[in-house]
């Protein structure tokens, strides 16, 4: 009996010592976070919601209830100007509007991605994500690196190789839709378009023909998933330790990994054909195989970084295009007058040809207008983030070094300041003759990070728009929302569900 009394009693006192030390810890923690409140608390921003959590509960109560979390950070730039910060735990963020500080920090190589955002998309949830692939990697050598050996996969010569590509994939979404027309179906405009830019990227930059509007596949089901657990990863820290959203976290990891088995895959393939000498084109996924700088021998690590590359690549070089599309088809059904001068471009240009060539890009002029400013009010990669080694000061604001700096391209794009009555839709913002936005325009970034495949992006935007605009009339279907859904990437909410006729082309 006393050895089980001592037994107990050595349980309490350990439990004790345990809780003495927790204790101490979230002490040592709250001392942090005050610390971290001294330190930026004299940059302006809204107050907080609480010591601990700062203003994560009004970001994680507007995910909940499906609202754009900046819309809030608009908000707040409105009242508290070009520099403000925002907490959340020990972090604090710096939200920059001020278009002189844009162009010092986005423009430079000095300030490196920030390290919390590098983390929380290295891995989703424990499964390695996007690594360090050209979008998180901070090291700027590595990048520098990287960004060297992919160029020649966008360079303009190549660029114009996939004129042919371009035209194919979007021939599939022109016959999808002409048997929408004949049989008077709805079309979900949305899913339409992601099925086109996920064969586009799949066939361009990897060599596979997936025929998403012809074939089942589980990759846009994978991309949605791997996107919504991006979104919690990065904006709930917590949330991975709630019981409740195991289920879904599975769904993540699963998907997470069959990106990369698929990867690995075709790797492999693209490999053993290099190395038996077969003529293989000069893609993306060539120069994935050559950024690992051996093509026999490969470490773990190496094979893993190839693999970083290509979810990059297989989803950024998706995802947002699809998005863009999307609102595009929305703003030109909202706004008759805009649709009827770029059809009359389109036909001008194009005529009744069914192949789209390179030069006949360069002529869609106001296509290119109306691609702008779509992503003007919808950048479908909204913001991006640095971190500041040095102390700076913005709009006389002293910040201190090691701040994270944010930039959104949404908030600068619907600020009265830069661009007056900014919800209206107004391509002409956008006309060779207008004033080119000083530095609060770059829904593809600016400066050496800047996005490597907008110019791929675009083109393919132009060859699919010009082909609906030459064959198609379209209008919303009544009843819609024109609400958008934050998904880490900005989407239609409704998905743009359109009733889609065939164009009486006046002789």
């Amino acid at each position: 009996m006393a050895f089980f009394y001592a037994i107990l009693s050595w349980t309490a006192q350990a439990l004790m010592f345990m809780l003495f030390l927790l204790f101490l810890a979230l002490l040592g923690y709250c001392l942090y976070i005050k610390h971290i409140h001294m330190k930026y608390d004299h940059i302006p921003g809204p107050p907080r919601d609480s010591f601990l959590f700062g203003h994560s509960p009004t970001f994680l109560r507007m995910m909940k209830n499906g609202e754009v979390i900046h819309d809030k950070i608009l908000e707040w730039a409105e009242i508290y100007g070009p520099v403000y910060r925002i907490n959340g735990l020990h972090y604090a963020l710096i939200c920059v509007t001020c278009p002189e500080a844009t162009k010092e920090i986005l423009m430079s190589p000095k300030y490196p991605k920030d390290q919390f955002l590098h983390s929380r998309l290295f891995t989703l949830f424990g499964q390695r994500f996007l690594g360090n692939g050209l979008v998180t990697v901070t090291d700027h050598e590595l990048w520098y690196k990287q960004r060297r050996i992919m160029d020649p996969a966008f360079s303009s010569l190549y660029l114009r190789g996939l004129m042919g590509i371009f035209n194919e994939k979007a021939e599939t979404l022109m016959d999808k839709l002409t048997d929408l027309a004949d049989t008077k179906t709805e079309a979900k405009m949305l899913h339409l378009v992601n099925c086109v830019t996920l064969d586009v990227i799949a066939k361009a930059a990897f060599g596979v023909d997936l025929d998403l509007l012809k074939n089942s596949s589980p990759f846009p089901e994978a991309i949605e998933l791997c996107l919504k657990g991006m979104l919690h990863h990065i904006r709930d820290i917590l949330y991975e330790y709630n019981p409740k959203n195991r289920s879904f976290i599975n769904e993540v990891r699963e998907a997470c990994l069959l990106l990369r088995t698929t990867g690995a895959k075709w790797i492999n393939d693209r490999k053993t054909a290099m190395q038996k000498g077969d003529d293989v084109p000069k893609d993306i996924l060539t120069q994935i195989i050559k950024a690992a700088g051996k093509e026999e021998s490969l470490t773990q690590e190496d094979e893993e970084f190839m693999l970083d590359n290509f979810v990059t690549f297989f989803i950024a070089g998706q995802e947002t295009t699809a998005n863009q599309l999307a609102f595009c088809i929305m703003e030109l059904a909202k706004h008759p007058d805009i649709l009827e001068k770029v059809k009359k471009e389109v036909d001008d240009v194009i005529g009744m040809k069914q192949d789209i060539s390179y030069d006949d890009l360069g002529q869609l002029v106001y296509l290119s207008q109306v691609l702008k400013e779509t992503l003007r009010i919808f950048p479908t990669a909204p913001g991006t983030s640095r971190t500041l080694l040095e102390d700076m000061v913005i709009d006389g604001i002293h910040i201190p070094r090691g701040a994270i700096s944010f930039f959104s391209s949404y908030v600068t794009g619907r600020l009265n300041k830069f661009f007056k009555d900014p919800l209206t839709f107004d391509p002409d913002r956008f006309h060779p003759d207008a004033p080119k936005p000083y530095y609060c325009y770059y829904p593809f970034s600016l400066g050496p990070r800047s996005c490597l495949g907008q110019n791929f992006a675009q083109m393919e935007a132009k060859v699919v728009m010009a082909k609906l605009l030459q064959r198609f009339d379209f209008t919303l279907v009544p009843g819609q929302t024109f609400d958008i859904l934050d998904t880490g990437t900005l989407r239609p909410k409704s998905g743009v569900l359109c009733t889609v006729t065939h164009r009486n082309h006046k002789k």
